[in-house]
């Protein structure tokens, strides 16, 4: 998925032709490749294609992803939720119904709370690099959101920080905290040993949205909102301490007799 994404988001000097033609090549040989067509060189796809077959990721997933990663060499702007809801359905959607495929997820009841996930983490990045967009010519808020809040496309543009825009992007992360809380009511789902770092993801996540508060906005403009070393261990902590079992259960187990061959070396 990143491999895909940075052919757009870091083309270098590949005009937007360019970058459309390098992800229509990608899609091909990542469709032969997990098709059985043929074996790929590239060995961040081979691996890939291994994994998509070993957890029944097909060709419509990967063909939905492809397609808004080709959005953005052509769409830039978007004039409601709902159109951008195609675009995040490829981009983010889907890449939570690949995790469940990879993690082991059955029952299909999943389905949604997994895109409901990937959706608030999309959000999320959007609000952190609204800056980061605008320079490559991209705005991800809805137009009809900047039209509710009184807040000019062109204000993006000189980063203008004010309570139209404190509005704006409380508005928007409070789109995405409902889909978090859509997201943890499907975490039961989620095989025992495999949720820890799902949870701790989506925290992480969210702690972004607080952040962008809690540093007045304007972040979006100057910076990325980033979360601390010290913070990521005390969420992660914080984690394993609300289920230990779960915990529990992902730690490894070893092999007594390698454990025995150990000890005997030690000693």
């Amino acid at each position: 998925m990143r491999y895909a994404d940075e052919i757009v988001d870091n083309p270098g000097k590949r005009g937007l032709d360019e970058q459309l033609a390098g992800l229509e090549c990608f899609e091909a040989q990542t469709l032969a490749a997990i098709g059985g067509v043929s074996v790929p060189t590239n060995p961040v796809l081979r691996a890939f294609a291994d994994t998509a077959n070993a957890r029944g990721i097909g060709p419509r997933l990967v063909r939905s992803f492809m397609q808004s990663m080709k959005m953005d060499t052509s769409v830039f702007r978007y004039p409601t939720y709902a159109d951008l809801e195609e675009y995040t359905y490829g981009s983010a959607a889907v890449v939570g119904l690949m995790m469940c495929r990879v993690v082991g997820v059955a029952d299909e009841r999943a389905d949604t709370h997994a895109e409901a996930l990937g959706t608030a983490m999309q959000l999320t990045n959007f609000l952190r690099d609204v800056g980061e967009d605008w320079t490559r010519g991209r705005v991800y808020l809805p137009l009809e959101d900047l039209k509710r809040f009184g807040y000019a496309e062109e204000e993006l543009g000189r980063g203008v920080v004010d309570e139209r825009f404190a509005a704006l992007m409380r508005f928007e992360a409070e789109r995405a905290q409902r889909l978090y809380e859509i997201a943890d009511e499907g975490m039961r789902y989620i095989p025992r040993g495999r949720r820890y770092p799902v949870v701790v993801a989506r925290e992480l996540y969210a702690a972004i949205l607080a952040r962008i508060e809690a540093q007045g906005y304007g972040v979006v403009f100057s910076g990325r909102a980033r979360t601390s070393l010290a913070r990521k261990l005390a969420v992660a902590a914080s984690c394993a301490a609300r289920d230990p079992k779960e915990w529990a259960t992902r730690l490894p187990r070893r092999n007594p007799r390698r454990a025995t061959a150990d000890a005997s070396s030690l000693g």
